[in-house]
Parts: C-alpha cells; structure tokens; sequence
C-alpha cells in the first residue's frame, strides 16, 4: 500500500521507517527543511531517548493522563525494545541517574541519524513540503493536500505532527485542525512539563540551582503531588525537574488554586534540623544571625531565608529564641510558593490535550471515525513525566502505527 506519513519527528520516523519495513510504499512529509528538530534539543541537546524501569507497569505508571490507552502500544514496543532499536543501527546507549537512557556520545544528531538510516535502509521516500489538509471520503482517506493544491493519493495516512509545544520546530497544531475537520474531537492543549510562575518575590535568587530538595504541592489541604531532586530559581519563578513534573499536576490551572513547599533539607526532620542548627550557632556564638547560616544554606538563599524568618539579621545567634529558632526551622522545612500560571506553552516540552483517546483504537492507533487514518505521538491526548517516557510514547505508538497499516 502507498502509505503517508505526516512529521518527521521521532513518532513520524518510527512510524514510516516500521510501516516501510513491513513492505509498504511510504512517504514522510515534514515541512521542516530537516528531519527531527524537536528531537535535537530534548535533553539539553543529549536526548533522553526512554526510561531504562524494570517493566511496562512502571512505564505506564508514568504517564500522567490517559495511562491505559498506551497498553497496546508500551507492550509492543517496550523501553527494552526501544534500546535494542538504536543499538542495532549504532548507537551505544548508557543510563544515568533516575534511570534515564542517553546515546553514549551525549549527542541528540545521532538518534536522529539512526531513524533517517533506519528510514534509508527501509526505501522512505522523505519530501519537504506543508500538508494543508487530509483528504477523506465517505469516512475513507484518499490523500493529503499540500501547498500550491498539489494532491497525493495514498491509501492510509499516519499523523505524527506533535503538539503545540516548541512551536519554533514545527509543532504548530496543524494536525488538530486537520482532525477536527475530519470529525475528531480535540482536547484543549494546555502545557505540561512547564515552568511555574509564583506570586512570591524571588529576586536575586534567579539562576539558583537547587540538589538534593523535597517539593510538595497542595491543592488546599489535599497534596496532590511531591517529589524529590533538582530545582531552578528563575526571574518568573521555579523551574528544573521536580517542578515540570510538579506542573502535570496543576490542571486546572487557576491562579492561587496550588501552593508548592520546597523542604531544602529533606534528610532532616524538624528536630534533627533544630539540633542541627543549635550546633551550627554553638561555633558561631558570637556573630551576627545573618552570618551563621553560611554552612547550612546556599550564600544566595541566606537573605531570602533571613527575610522570612523575621529575623533581625544583625542579632547574635546567642540571642535567638527558641520560637525564633523553629520559625526558621519551618520556613526551611516548607518553603512556600503561590503558583499563578504556567509559562507560555512554548517554554513546555510537551503537551497535555489533543485527539480524544476514545475516537482511537488503543490497539493499532487507527482513527475510530475515519478508516485508514492514524494518530501517533504528542498529537494524542496522552503525557508522561520527564525521564524518556515521552519519546518512549513517540517510538511506542509510531511502531504501532507503523505495523498496524
């Protein structure tokens, strides 16, 4: 069969590169003058390409909206079968903290140079152009559309054009427009794995990174999410990886509705913390309060730490009370922001909307109101943490696709 394939991003890739090995004639589409765009940037550049868990159930643990819809996919494709994948065509693999899976060279162009081999070796045929419609009769694909009205016959289409995040590498929500004229009903995209915006005055802590922190964030009195790791200080707010996981959570968003608490020294409980800083003002009795905490606290947080524990900077510790001596305690146990927004979606390294998981069967990735059309990827109502899960749902539900046609 003569198959499109609309991206070429990973989910686009696998997609056609699978579909073209089970000996259909396939054709990708990408309106990018090159071939992965988003992929070279994710992971700081190094591309983080799946999660190196233990099985599928933690890999579907790890999705945040929509977890049983990637059964099908996850089983068939596994995170394993995703490191045999870029193995087998060159790339060594090696895993980092938090399991995560990196090409051994640190260098995202060779992830996707194996998928365009892995493209080459399987004949797809790879186009530069800007689809502008599928074309669909009687609930039937015939064809895409391109610019100048040029038209191209196939017998199944495979959208794989992401979400509305990164928008600068061509994820600009063309295929949500093309599948709500088809019928399908898209979730409104709002951004995931995104920095947070506080209400709090953060200044002169901006570009402060933070190891080895707790967070936890509370909808009222119910918590609905914590977390341990690293974290970022930015002139808007919090970033780093605790907080865009943190930011899965925040839906809906409303200003004020979500309070995080950054406990910045998580391997102590209050009383060890308290015994702790007891000991810290016993070799410093006779200075400022302001110049005590240098062995406990980053320099750049001293003030800031100082400013809310309403503190006299200038007060020898030998006079701090007790009262004095657990507010401070408390504010270093639980820090607290008022989250207000997100960032803009295009700071978001993914999305969280898209086509309804209930108008796709789970089980091939096929539109369940259109024959022959399927949906792979970020374009699907469907996100993970950070970690590899989401390129581990682009490779799943692209190889999916790719012998499902």
């Amino acid at each position: 069969m003569d198959i499109i394939v609309i991206g070429g991003g990973a989910s686009g890739m696998m997609a056609a590169g699978t579909a073209a090995h089970n000996g259909h004639s396939v054709t990708l589409i990408e309106k990018n003058e090159i071939l992965g765009k988003k992929v070279l940037i994710t992971g700081k550049g190094r591309c983080n390409i799946t999660n190196a868990c233990e099985d599928v159930e933690t890999l579907i643990n790890n999705v945040t909206k929509n977890k049983s819809f990637l059964y099908s996919a996850f089983y068939t494709f596994t995170n394993a079968d995703t490191v045999k994948f870029f193995n087998d065509l060159g790339v060594e693999t090696k895993v980092e903290r938090g399991e995560r899976v990196f090409p051994v060279s640190d260098k995202s162009h060779d992830v996707v140079d194996a998928l365009k081999k892995y493209m080459r070796e399987n004949g797809v045929r790879v186009i530069c152009d800007t689809v502008t419609e599928i074309i669909a009769e009687d609930n039937k694909v015939k064809g895409v559309k391109t610019l100048g009205n040029k038209l191209l016959a196939c017998d199944k289409v495979i959208v794989a054009t992401g979400g509305a995040s990164y928008q600068r590498t061509g994820s600009t929500g063309d295929g949500y427009r093309w599948a709500e004229k088809l019928g399908h009903t898209v979730v409104s995209p709002v951004p995931s794995l995104v920095p947070l915006v506080v209400e709090e005055d953060i200044s002169g802590l901006e570009g402060l990174s933070l190891k080895n922190v707790a967070i936890k964030v509370m909808d009222g009195k119910k918590k609905i999410y914590e977390d341990f790791g690293e974290m970022m200080f930015a002139h808007f707010g919090l970033t780093g990886p605790v907080i865009l996981s943190a930011s899965a959570h925040t839906r809906p968003m409303e200003t004020g509705k979500y309070k995080i608490y950054l406990d910045l020294k998580p391997a102590l409980d209050e009383k060890k913390l308290d015994e702790r800083i007891l000991r810290d003002f016993s070799q410093n009795i006779n200075r400022d309060f302001r110049n005590s905490l240098g062995e406990l606290l980053p320099q750049r947080m001293i003030d800031t730490i100082i400013k809310l524990s309403e503190i006299d900077p200038f007060k020898k510790v030998n006079s701090i009370t007790k009262e004095e001596r657990r507010r401070l305690v408390s504010i270093i146990k639980n820090m607290e922001f008022t989250v207000v927004d997100y960032c803009p979606i295009e700071q978001a390294i993914i999305t969280s909307g898209g086509i309804s998981v209930k108008e796709i069967d789970a089980s091939t990735m096929m539109s369940k109101k259109v024959e022959n059309l399927y949906f792979t990827g970020e374009i699907i109502d469907v996100d993970a943490y950070t970690g590899g899960f989401n390129l581990q749902i682009a490779f799943s539900t692209g190889y999916l696709a790719g012998i499902s046609v």
